[in-house]
């Protein structure tokens, strides 16, 4: 079995404003083994993007407080000083940000960036260090890579932004990949290929990867393990399998009702989720999901831990009784199925 890379335990972090304190991130406790793709997904707001910056650290907001350990080859990062975590950022861990335009900078050449970003944790000349941004750069698909290194950000398309992104995130092999929506605002077929070009190099630099989205399509393609999260709370966790053939979270269920399948007659109309996300100020008492849960009943007062269900990999935060989850299950991912059935018993 693979060792395993991170462990998170029990991380909260929440952000002081006049309104209120928000809870961005509630408890949350997941691992990542060497070699792993870790699907987190969930609405926007959930909570994800939050939970994976603040395992880097790079949430700088004084008005930020964080609980919890973030425990990374047996060193909790969020008891390390800047020097040492400096030394983690990039070359152990590295992140693929949403959006590549924003985060590179405009003034300097794509070449200089991956450059300085080897520079800063390997000691290589300026000379070696520009040939092997040319070889990255070749390694993640830009056309001409020895001209086009001297180019700026403008210059790129999106996609090829998003590519030189991946190259400096790769500059130094790190052990863990963290891709926050890497395919965003990128076509279906660009999308597809960053997908498999992650997915490539992830093979052959043996890379761990967590994959932040909102797309179930996009992690049902990539992932190994899957975490879905609703209101700063991971309410659903198992592998991929487990999540998207035996979910036992009603708010996964809304997820995946909202998927439109080849494999399965076509539906009239794609399942909704009701409502909208709770105010992360003002959460509901008991369960977060409950004011949009067609489930919810007496139980769901009271906060549902995370807890294994089925199988001990597979755990889940619902109060409902697992016996009568399948029927109620597939009424609301695949009602279609359900009526076909009823007609053909009528």
């Amino acid at each position: 079995m693979a060792e395993q890379l991170l462990e998170v335990r029990n991380l909260k972090v929440s952000f002081r404003t006049e309104d209120g304190v928000v809870r961005a991130v509630d408890g949350v406790s997941f691992t990542v083994s060497e070699g792993e793709t870790l699907g987190i997904v969930g609405e926007s707001g959930s909570g994800k993007s939050v939970t994976m910056m603040s395992v880097m650290r790079l949430i700088i907001d004084p008005n930020a407080t964080f609980e919890g350990e973030v425990i990374y080859k047996g060193r909790d990062l969020m008891s390390v000083n800047q020097a040492e975590l400096r030394q983690v950022r990039g070359s152990e861990i590295a992140m693929i940000f949403q959006d590549p335009m924003t985060s590179l900078n405009p003034v300097y050449r794509v070449g200089w960036q991956i450059s300085e970003q080897i520079r800063a944790h390997e000691h290589v000349s300026k000379h070696g260090a520009r040939a092997r941004a040319i070889e990255l750069l070749q390694a993640v698909g830009i056309p001409h890579p020895a001209e086009r290194v001297d180019d700026f950000p403008h210059q790129f398309s999106g996609g090829m932004r998003q590519r030189v992104m991946i190259a400096m995130a790769l500059s130094c092999s790190p052990s863990l990949l963290i891709a926050d929506e890497p395919t965003t605002a990128l076509d279906v077929t660009i999308q597809a290929q960053i997908l498999e070009l992650i997915r490539k190099l992830k093979d052959e630099f043996g890379s761990a990867v967590v994959l932040i989205t909102h797309d179930m399509g996009v992690v049902a393609d990539v992932a190994d393990r899957v975490a879905v999260m609703y209101a700063g709370r991971i309410v659903e966790m198992g592998s991929k399998h487990d999540v998207f053939y035996d979910a036992e979270h009603p708010y996964t269920w809304g997820l995946l009702g909202s998927i439109a399948r080849i494999d399965r007659p076509k539906p009239r109309r794609l399942t909704a989720i009701r409502g909208l996300p709770p105010s992360l100020i003002n959460l509901p008492s008991g369960c977060a999901f409950g004011p949009r849960c067609p489930q919810r009943f007496e139980m769901c007062d009271q906060v549902p831990e995370l807890a294994p269900r089925a199988a001990f990999d597979h755990t889940d935060a619902c109060h409902l009784d697992p016996t009568i989850k399948r029927s109620r299950r597939d009424l609301t991912i695949h009602p279609e199925l359900v009526e076909g059935t009823n007609e053909q018993s009528a």
